[in-house]
């Protein structure tokens, strides 16, 4: 056995889904550990320490919200990706915004969960060693972020962006795969005391996006989160 494998840990009361997700994980080499509550999810978490949690919301204890709020108070910067029947935009933003890493709306599929997987392991071993980050460069499809010399450019040729434009893009760059609320994003890039809302935002994604040579409904680079936020995307997700 590979004692070097990526270790998961799945908090979720529906047997079949657990087992689905467990096989599939298995199936792809990682470690699985699994929970059917919030109490046992979080003992579990305590004890083993995983690489990633998949957690369910409706559990029979207590919501798995509680299971967020309780480790990230403690700091753990483990990532966490919600598995949740719940659609609604004001769960998905509230579990985002309380240090879930991405929400995955069931039924899901077996691509979907390996690809958000990968993104949110890989995430969080830049984010523990930024020196994996190549050259000081993002680089997505023909689009390369130059940090040093702060250079956006497509197919090598330079695209011109206002500082707001190119802060918003860096932020997202920096965050590739994970979903980005509007209000992390105001947050960020305008500071916590800014009240221009949600519309200034949209107006320069608008912008960007256009900048970038992205039409309304392209994903090339960025995926707009319908009511939730923004997040980047892959090169694995085209």
């Amino acid at each position: 056995m590979n004692n070097n494998r990526y270790k998961i840990l799945v908090i979720e009361d529906e047997s079949n889904i657990r087992s689905f997700a467990k096989t599939i994980l298995e199936a792809n080499d990682y470690q699985v550990l699994t929970a059917d509550t919030c109490g046992s999810g979080i003992m579990m978490f305590s004890s083993h320490r995983p690489d990633l949690v998949l957690l369910d919301l409706g559990l029979p204890d207590k919501d798995g919200l509680e299971f967020i709020r309780t480790i990230r108070k403690q700091q753990e910067s483990t990532p966490v990706l919600v598995l949740s029947a719940r659609t609604g935009e004001t769960d998905k933003v509230e579990a985002l915004d309380l240090g879930a890493n991405d929400y995955i709306t069931k039924p899901f599929g077996t691509a979907e969960l390996m690809a958000r997987v990968r993104a949110a392991l890989r995430i969080s071993q830049y984010s523990s060693n930024p020196s994996l980050m190549p050259d000081g460069k993002f680089k997505l499809h023909d689009l390369v972020i130059d940090y040093d010399r702060r250079i956006i450019t497509i197919a090598g040729e330079e695209i011109k962006l206002t500082q707001t434009e190119y802060n918003i893009l860096v932020l997202l760059a920096r965050h590739t795969g994970k979903v980005l609320t509007y209000a992390t994003i105001i947050r960020e890039v305008w500071g916590p005391s800014d009240d221009g809302g949600v519309k200034k935002l949209q107006v320069n994604m608008a912008n960007l996006r256009k900048k970038l040579g992205e039409k309304p409904g392209d994903n090339r680079y960025i995926i707009n989160e319908l009511g939730v936020g923004y997040r980047m995307c892959e090169e694995s997700q085209e």
